[in-house]
């Protein structure tokens, strides 16, 4: 019997970043290619993976997406399984989700469906965002689904819990960095000089107005700024300023007026500051729509299991680059409870590893239901 635990820990003391997963897919390879093969096709793709498996009809691709990257943090959970890498860890759950994949496969060798079946093992979820370009693929177009699933494990809901909602689920997101360059001097003649202290902290005040004046009241976005970095000793005035944040919204239409004020409000910067400023989005995510008839269909299925707890939950302002598959592809995304007192990319996450079991179940009993209709 495949300890699945163990392959959990296991992938939790590599973790790598985006497009830097090579330790991580040897091992999902080694363990794919551990399997019986008469049914498997394997392609690689810069460090993801496509796992293809036959059915015994081969009428329909159906597809499951999990991802494979780590985040830039410490992990300071104090397991004896810690990650290895040091400042690398899976504080996002990618390795529950990818020791659920595994499980799956597993079965779905062991009990196959009449439909063919597409694991999909994604790079760069964290960033800079694998789904466009895997999408983008030779392999892909070759094996294109009719429909395709994910999950995403949810320190808030207790495992055996199953959490999801027809429509809207994950919000758009954009990352968000603005440089401001100036001119620096001595703090003794600052009317020599050209402050980018000050520019910043003025467009921090004028972005800040944004949701507060730019935004119907009953829309949801959010302008975050987490991080300014400027100058260089106390005595000097900067040149230099650097503003980093997010862009939340929960309509596309809203993500581009968002920018727009944006762009509008640095321009000014740029005028009252007579300095010069640069906007970049970073990595934008399209928003996780859940196909409604088929929710629908994956809830009656969950609420039939009595040792699985069903839960509506509510769309969250969280991104995750899975959107892009669904805006393409019909399919949907489900909350796996993970009951951590930490949350999603604290470097004090730990998910119950029960909910290992509970992912597995539900990705193999709908991939029976929906591949044998």
């Amino acid at each position: 019997m495949i300890n699945f635990r163990k392959i959990r820990r296991d992938l939790h003391q590599i973790p790598e970043l985006g497009f830097q997963e090579y330790e991580t897919q040897k091992y999902l390879l080694d363990f794919i290619r551990s399997l019986p093969q008469d049914r498997l096709e394997v392609k690689t793709w810069k460090t993801g993976i496509f796992v293809k498996v036959s059915g015994r009809v081969g009428n329909r691709l159906i597809a499951y997406r999990t991802d494979i990257d780590g985040l830039p943090l410490t992990e300071e959970t104090g397991l004896p399984f810690q990650s290895r890498h040091q400042g690398r860890m899976h504080a996002c759950g990618h390795d529950i989700h990818m020791t659920v994949a595994l499980g799956a496969l597993s079965k779905l060798i062991e009990e196959p469906i009449d439909d063919d079946a597409l694991f999909i093992f994604q790079p760069a979820e964290e960033g800079p965002g694998g789904a466009r370009p895997m999408l983008d693929s030779d392999i892909i177009k070759e094996w294109w689904p009719n429909v395709i699933f994910a999950l995403h494990i949810a320190p808030e809901y207790p495992a055996g819990t199953i959490a999801t909602k027809p429509g809207l689920l994950f919000a758009n997101t954009s990352e968000l960095f603005i440089d401001l360059v100036g001119k620096g001097g001595h703090a003794a003649y600052p009317h020599r000089t050209n402050d980018m202290v000050i520019a910043a902290t003025q467009l921090i005040s004028g972005l800040q107005t944004i949701v507060s004046r730019n935004v119907d009241p009953l829309d949801n976005v959010v302008v975050t700024i987490g991080k300014l970095t400027a100058g260089t000793v106390q005595n000097v005035i900067a040149e230099r300023a650097r503003l980093e944040g997010t862009i939340r919204t929960l309509s596309p239409e809203s993500m581009i007026k968002v920018k727009k004020r944006i762009e509008k409000l640095v321009n000014g910067i740029e005028i009252g500051f007579d300095c010069k400023a640069t906007i970049d989005y970073g990595a934008n995510y399209y928003q996780v729509y859940n196909d409604e008839k088929m929710v629908a269909e994956f809830i009656d299925m969950i609420k039939k299991h009595t040792d699985i707890h069903f839960v509506t939950c509510h769309e969250a302002m969280t991104g995750e680059d899975f959107g892009y598959f669904l805006k393409e592809i019909p399919g949907f995304m489900f909350w796996l409870g993970a009951g951590s007192e930490y949350g999603l990319h604290s470097t004090k996450l730990s998910p119950d590893e029960a909910c290992i079991e509970t992912g597995i179940k539900t990705v193999n009993t709908y991939f029976q239901q929906i591949g044998n209709g």
